[in-house]
């Protein structure tokens, strides 16, 4: 008795066995070539995406558009055909477009709510892309950073500062802040600020300040320098030296002139004094 159950429990147990392998055998046929094709197509849309992308970044660096434009578009056109794909793939297992633009929109309107800065950025994202107050390869100066434009996103600014750091700042506060773009005009202003003794001469002390700029390397013809009196200060009588200069030559300019204003000033006997403070002590005797 104990023999024949154990063949019966062994061979109900075979049975079962075979019952789930053809039922995986038969789900593998109905929905393998589906499953199979749709990874095939994410995998395919995903690399026809980036090569969408960079030929429209090099149709459009060919036809010498904007180098922020010509980014911008190449990852939307990238974007656009990776939502496509995704959509085709959804619609391989069933899922209606009208369903998929449902589930979008209820969605849409949670993430909303959580991320309102983010959404926030991408508006001043587009603003940016109008407007155009900046574009890559510009110096700017705003959100309290002061560093060269590297791309511009829908969501963030990229910028690289002359150390070679590089910020990642949120578009929306730039588009809410004051911008600086500093390498906007061709050309740019130096001032160099110097204080003389009081016991120089007025006159020869703008003579000496204005033969100190004569013959700068890359100090411009026009504008014409000037050499003003600013004030008189606590220990000091206050100039400005002011030279134009091309703007990527400002530094180098700054520094050349800054030099020649301190050689000239040791040449003629005319000191820079350190800032002083007299101190008067009344002696009141006792007794």
């Amino acid at each position: 008795m104990q023999i024949v159950t154990y063949v019966i429990a062994q061979d109900g147990g075979s049975a079962a066995l075979e019952e789930n392998a053809d039922w995986i055998i038969d789900l593998a046929e109905e929905h393998g070539p589906t499953v199979l094709g749709a990874l095939a197509v994410l995998v395919v849309g995903w690399v026809a995406a980036g090569w969408v992308s960079a030929i429209v970044r090099r149709a459009m660096e060919r036809a010498k558009v904007d180098t922020t434009l010509t980014r911008f578009c190449g990852k939307m056109a990238g974007w656009a055909i990776r939502i496509l794909v995704i959509i085709s793939v959804l619609g391989t297992f069933g899922v209606g477009t009208t369903s998929f633009a449902a589930l979008i929109g209820g969605a849409g309107l949670a993430v909303g709510l959580a991320f309102q800065g983010t959404l926030g950025s991408f508006a001043a994202g587009i603003m940016l892309l109008v407007f155009r107050p900046f574009k890559v390869g510009d110096v700017v100066s705003t959100a309290g950073v002061t560093a060269k434009v590297y791309e511009i996103g829908l969501f963030t600014t990229t910028l690289d500062t002359p150390d070679n750091r590089r910020f990642i700042v949120p578009n929306g506060a730039i588009f809410g802040s004051t911008i600086e773009n500093v390498t906007y005009h061709d050309t740019r202003r130096v001032d160099v600020a110097v204080g003389v003794d009081y016991t120089a001469d007025i006159d020869a002390t703008r003579e000496v300040l204005a033969k100190a700029v004569e013959g700068i390397e890359g100090v411009l013809d026009e504008p014409a320098s000037a050499v003003v009196l600013t004030g008189l200060g606590a220990s000091s009588v206050d100039w400005v030296v002011r030279v134009w200069a091309d703007a990527p030559d400002f530094f180098a300019v700054k520094e050349r002139v800054t030099r020649s204003v301190k050689m000239h000033l040791d040449d003629a006997g005319i000191g820079i004094p350190f800032p002083q403070m007299d101190v008067h002590l009344d002696h009141h005797p006792t007794g």
